[in-house]
């Protein structure tokens, strides 16, 4: 037991108080941070022109994001650990070039085999930086600093998220696919000089050591890892339609129950899993998964309808989620500011009812809208991403010192590994959800609608009268007029059924937002923290 205060201490001091200079030192995390959720971004959206420029297939395609995000989810609860154990400065001064190296080098892979090999390095080395971000920040800034702290980490996440599309299309229009992976390298390499200029080594540790065991940490990891893989290419493969999902599902289930078995048999001293049964930590934990839904669920509808109705390249969606980084950015400063004086929790219902609001407005939208029909929803939905975002990492900062989390560093390691697969899985759970969704809709509307096109009908005899009438001086005789107008009266019931399936995505996603606003009404109270007057975090 004593040995075991004794590495918590040591765990603290080596990696928590005394920094040369924090906020350079939380400058280089937090752009971490960053990489990780522009390079996933860019990689997702300009999937398509890699494609097209690699010549891949839409399989091969397909399984170089998968690889990427199954490497972040394997590495998201081990570096945490390893960040403990090792120092956040030797993990991220590792990690971070490696990461570097790998992006300047994957535009140059001879074949698909060294492609996938680099991108599972990516995965590796940048699946560092994320979970140790909020940790390192919360132990190294001012207690009455950290909720600016927070403001400018939330506008690290969603600037990244909204500008990853224009970026990409201005990358691959009037530069080269190539940047899609050297954007993060040039990132990586202002984060390794903070890292380097102001996080000092870890100091060294005596005394005895407890006994860990890494084979229950490889079993959860590469269990989560597979699941998340399913979730990945469930869509495309047609779910448990597919025998490569069922043996994911399978082997990844099977993976769980074996480090549950292991946690049974030999407790890690590193981990608390009784830690996370205290209710404000679950009900957190279920508004950061709503949450990571949501965002990536407006990110895919959005450009998915302008892409589909109306042949939206990158470059022309962007236009219209460019513009509200700069909103994003004043909410996000207001935000920190109110979380000063009003209880977390009702910043975030705020954010969340405003989000609601705004895609509901969003619900109502005919297949005549264009980009300038979302600059309104869009602005709504970006001033109540910033206030539920900066409410929500507030809250768990909150929650990390209410429950005395900071002080004692094995609760806090349990904390942010829960925090980050939480994440991760909301995310995925809100594009493969959603992209499910959209598909069974505009099959039900296409259906629906067709009934209403039945042949002999004086409405659908007219409009194919109309179609074939205009279509005539164009065509090669009567019967190639009627057989294009046709086509196209199935290409309006398509275009039709999309836009309806669409707006009940738009419905789904403020269902979900009133639901959590719901559940934050049993969120037990926790007492405003970030005041001036207020110290440093525990530890």
């Amino acid at each position: 037991m004593n040995a075991m205060a004794n590495f918590s201490r040591q765990i603290n001091q080596a990696d928590g108080t005394v920094h040369p200079n924090p906020y350079i030192g939380t400058l280089g995390v937090f752009l971490g941070a960053g990489i990780t959720t522009l390079y996933g971004r860019l990689l997702s959206v300009g999937l398509p022109d890699l494609r097209g420029v690699l010549g891949l297939g839409i399989d091969e395609g397909a399984w170089l994001l998968t690889t990427y995000n199954m490497t972040l989810m394997l590495m998201g609860p081990l570096s945490v650990y390893l960040g403990a154990l090792l120092g956040v400065r030797r993990v991220l001064l590792f990690a971070a070039p490696l990461f570097l190296l790998v992006s300047l080098l994957l535009p140059f892979s001879p074949n698909l085999g060294v492609m996938f090999g680099l991108q599972v390095l990516a995965g590796i080395s940048s699946g560092t930086f994320y979970p140790l971000t909020m940790s390192h920040a919360l132990r190294s800034l001012p207690l009455r600093f950290t909720i600016y702290g927070i403001g400018v980490y939330s506008i690290d996440i969603l600037a990244a998220t909204s500008v990853a599309v224009p970026l990409e299309g201005w990358f691959t229009e009037h530069l080269s696919w190539h940047w899609i992976f050297w954007c993060g390298a040039i990132l990586a390499s202002l984060m390794v000089w903070c890292i380097h200029q102001a996080i000092p080594p870890p100091l060294p540790r005596t005394g005895p050591k407890p006994v860990i065991r890494w084979d229950g940490f490889l079993y959860a990891s590469f269990g989560l890892s597979l699941l998340f893989g399913a979730l990945d290419q469930g869509e495309r493969l047609n779910w448990m339609e597919s025998g490569v999902i069922v043996g994911l599902v399978a082997a990844g289930g099977f993976l769980l129950v074996a480090a549950l078995v292991r946690r049974w048999l030999t407790p890690n001293p590193l981990v608390n899993l009784r830690f996370l049964k205290d209710r404000n930590t679950l009900m957190l934990g279920a508004s950061l998964f709503s949450f990571r839904f949501v965002i990536l669920a407006i990110a895919l509808l959005i450009p998915g309808f302008l892409g589909v109705i109306h042949g939206y390249r990158p470059l022309e969606t962007g236009r219209v989620l460019l513009w509200v980084a700069v909103p994003q950015l004043l909410v996000a400063i207001v935000s920190a500011r109110l979380m000063r004086r009003v209880e977390g929790h009702l910043v975030l219902a705020g954010g969340f009812a405003t989000v609601a609001v705004a895609c509901w407005l969003n619900a109502h939208l005919t297949s005549t809208w264009i980009g300038d029909n979302f600059w309104i929803p869009q602005l709504v939905i970006a001033l109540g991403l910033s206030l539920a975002f900066v409410a929500l990492v507030g809250l768990f900062v909150q929650q990390g010192v209410a429950s005395g989390a900071v002080a004692r560093p094995v609760d806090i390691l349990t904390f942010s590994a829960f925090i980050h697969v939480v994440r991760l899985f909301g995310g995925e759970v809100g594009t493969a959800g959603m992209q499910y969704f959209i598909r069974t809709r505009e099959q039900f509307h296409s259906n629906l609608t067709g009934l209403h096109l039945e042949v002999g009908t004086w409405v659908t005899d007219d409009r194919m009268k109309l179609l074939t009438a205009g279509l005539t001086g164009q065509s090669n005789g009567i019967d190639e007029a009627q057989r294009r107008a046709l086509a196209l009266m199935g290409g309006q019931v398509r275009q039709q059924a999309f836009t309806l399936a669409y707006g009940d995505g738009f419905l789904v996603i403020a269902w979900v937002c009133v639901g959590i606003i719901a559940l934050l009404a049993f969120l037990k109270p926790m007492k405003v923290l970030f005041d001036s007057d207020s110290p440093n975090p525990p530890g």
